[in-house]
């Protein structure tokens, strides 16, 4: 979901992841898919889109930057990702790399959603909305934060839902395959972990103390090379137009 992936939240934690628009009506909070008739009711929607009460006061405020099979993503949408990245991790990546993301989001979630994978209840991402809330020093600092960043709360909770959906769905997916031996574990001990206390003048606890956090972090990293994989072998088979580069700037 190439470079960085956004691919999972114990990864991001661990180691560090449409709308065709009438001339009138504009839904940019809306989610990552729509209907393919829904697109085809819209299909003459071209380039930006308009809204105003007359055409004098008419102002440009989404356009489609993707489309993706019968699906497209729009500008709002990857402007709405860069200001979660930047409310989550504190900067967010330039618009064509938020756009890969959607992308990439969008070929996890539709797979998922055609396997029938159970979507997080409202009561998980609840938790993660409230984790994110706890970062911050008062209800008020959260919510100003939200405001400067033009993102409601309620796309916070969108937004972290999907995200743990992609989450659950790639380790449901590779996990299995994803199989961490007692070498690799000494290694990643040996070669990694220990130098890296010791640089900081810190001793490296007994093996024995650490080796299954090891292990969940190899089994991760395994999960996100595999997703990685998938994703760009996928990818060719799909209809994808890229239709604006740079975010239209």
């Amino acid at each position: 979901m190439r470079g960085a992936h956004q691919f999972t939240l114990p990864v991001a934690r661990a180691l560090l992841p449409l709308l065709m628009l009438s001339a009138c009506v504009v839904d940019c909070a809306g989610p990552v898919s729509r209907s393919a008739a829904a697109t085809a009711n819209q299909a003459g929607a071209e380039g930006s889109v308009q809204a105003g009460v007359s055409a004098r006061q008419a102002v440009v405020i989404d356009r489609i930057v993707a489309r993706i099979e019968d699906d497209i993503l729009t500008l709002s949408e990857v402007r709405e990702l860069g200001a979660y990245q930047e409310f989550v991790q504190g900067r967010a990546e330039n618009d064509d790399r938020l756009l890969e993301h959607l992308i990439e989001q969008w070929i996890v979630v539709t797979e998922a959603t055609a396997a029938r994978f159970p979507r997080p209840g409202e009561a998980d991402a609840g938790r993660e909305v409230d984790r994110l809330e706890k970062q911050f020093a008062s209800p008020e600092s959260y919510r100003a934060r939200l405001a400067q960043l033009g993102l409601s709360e309620a796309a916070v909770r969108r937004l972290a839902g999907r995200q743990l959906y992609v989450s659950r769905y790639l380790d449901y997916k590779f996990r299995p395959a994803a199989q961490v031996d007692t070498t690799a574990v000494e290694k990643y001990y040996r070669e990694e972990l220990a130098p890296q206390l010791s640089a900081r003048g810190q001793a490296a606890p007994p093996l024995e103390n650490v080796q299954e956090p090891i292990r969940e972090l190899l089994t991760q990293r395994d999960i996100s090379a595999r997703a990685a994989h998938w994703l760009e072998e996928t990818r060719p088979r799909l209809k994808i137009e890229i239709l604006l580069r740079g975010g239209g700037r």
